[in-house]
């Protein structure tokens, strides 16, 4: 018998959700309404005094854990000697240590050059800029189920309408979307290898019936879709990508903003393919919540704009720099890449036994420690169960754990702990989650 815990209270959250509905328009969504007093490691305490297990990170943003001592410690002495003087008028070391290294961690053995903005969506659309000054050509392809930003660009490349752009046409022009695999909602019988084939065998003649391949600039890529599912690719579909751009000259542009930086258990979860892409963008965990964002790639790719072509006023400010350099060292220091292979072992394996139990769970799946759980209403029909979703998310925040969804339908539960879980912590949160997913299917 599972043991329930008792609700929390939530008195001054309540309150304060109040006066946000007051001041704040409703675009900007809250997941939960549990708001922020503290948070350290994997737990955030919230104005009430609730400990919460987060699992949801900040949407993977804190790979390293909130509030880090080495990142507060280098947060604090950068600013109190520079907060910003802006890259393009006065110049700091710390940018060009920062470029230096992920010009050296990144896959590929070419030399390579890195440019630093603010967030996820401005990075892809620089490295779109970049690829577009580089080949000459105009248009830009990416996924179904694929997520990018939320900017005018970004969101063209985005595959989900709601709720990221429904309603904010016309998009960019030139932007085509591929097929992307989704093993589990393949067509009945085909195995991996057929999904793959049949789609990599599309490509040539989506490059005859939609836009030629001398007019693709680049294709990017999330290597494992976040907000698509979580849904993982074959090492033959990415390798089938890679040799598709070699083969037309196209640029491979890989999205690594919520995959990158420990999480998958590899740095970078290309690495898990064995495949170098021309361009990567990062954001997310690289600075454990300061806004940063990266473009590492080519030298000679990210040369082609000229002086004042790329930038921006905050782009990789001192402080940023300083926590993203951090972070490099507590990766490397306390083995992240390892822990979060534990995690993510440690988490399938119990999802698998949950979906021996549980008639609700149709599909887990998972890259290290960036794992998900698809609920389904039945398993034959693999009808989505969005609600019930929304369900067991209420649950859990109730209960005190933070959890958050992700999939076209709705229907996945994504998680994305910080790394710096403790075992005792990611087991108390499992047994919460699997109350709520027990209590849904009685």
């Amino acid at each position: 018998m599972l043991k329930e815990k008792q609700n929390i209270v939530t008195t001054k959250s309540d309150s304060l959700h109040e006066r946000r509905n007051n001041a704040v328009p409703e675009g900007p969504y809250n997941i939960t309404q549990l708001y922020v007093g503290s948070a350290k490691g994997a737990i955030i305490t919230d104005v009430d005094g609730n400990e919460l297990i987060d699992f949801a990170g900040g949407i993977g943003m804190q790979n390293v854990g909130h509030c880090h001592p080495k990142v507060v410690q280098a947060i604090q002495s950068q600013v109190a000697s520079s907060i910003h003087s802006c890259f393009h008028v006065a110049p700091y070391e710390s940018y060009i240590e920062l470029a230096e290294r992920l010009n050296e961690l990144t896959p590929g053995d070419f030399k390579k050059k890195t440019m630093f903005a603010n967030s996820g969506a401005e990075a892809v659309e620089n490295a779109v800029k970049i690829a577009r000054k580089a080949t000459g050509r105009s248009a830009v392809v990416s996924f179904e189920r694929a997520y990018h930003g939320r900017t005018l660009l970004t969101m063209s490349l985005t595959s989900k309408v709601k709720p990221y752009k429904h309603g904010f046409g016309p998009f960019a022009s030139d932007v085509y979307k591929l097929p992307y695999p989704y093993y589990y909602r393949a067509e009945d019988g085909m195995t991996k290898e057929e999904v793959d084939g049949r789609i990599l065998a599309y490509f040539e003649r989506f490059m005859l019936e939609e836009v030629a391949s001398d007019n693709i600039a680049a294709i990017i890529l999330e290597p494992l879709q976040g907000e698509g599912g979580f849904i993982v690719p074959s090492a033959t579909f990415i390798q089938g990508v890679r040799n598709l751009c070699d083969k037309y000259g196209i640029i491979m542009i890989a999205d690594e903003i919520q995959t990158g930086f420990a999480r998958t258990g590899s740095l970078f979860a290309m690495d898990h393919f064995g495949v170098a892409p021309d361009l990567m963008t990062f954001s997310k965990s690289i600075a454990a919540g300061m806004p940063l964002s990266a473009v590492t790639g080519r030298a000679e790719l990210m040369d082609a704009p000229g002086p004042g072509q790329l930038g921006g006023t905050f782009s990789g400010s001192p402080v940023a720099c300083a926590a993203a350099l951090a972070v490099l060292d507590v990766i490397e220091e306390e083995q992240l890449v390892k822990r979060a292979e534990v995690i993510g072992s440690r988490m399938m394996e119990v999802f698998h036994s949950w979906k021996e139990k549980y008639e609700c769970i149709g599909d887990v799946r998972g890259l290290g420690a960036m794992t998900a759980i698809e609920l389904v209403k039945d398993r034959n029909t693999k009808e989505p169960a969005a609600e019930e979703v929304k369900a067991i998310m209420q649950e859990t925040h109730n209960k005190g754990v933070i959890t958050i969804s992700a999939g076209i339908y709705g229907n996945v539960l994504r998680f994305l702990p910080p790394l710096v879980i403790t075992d005792e912590q990611l087991e108390e949160g499992l047994h919460i989650l699997e109350t709520a997913i027990a209590k849904l299917s009685k």
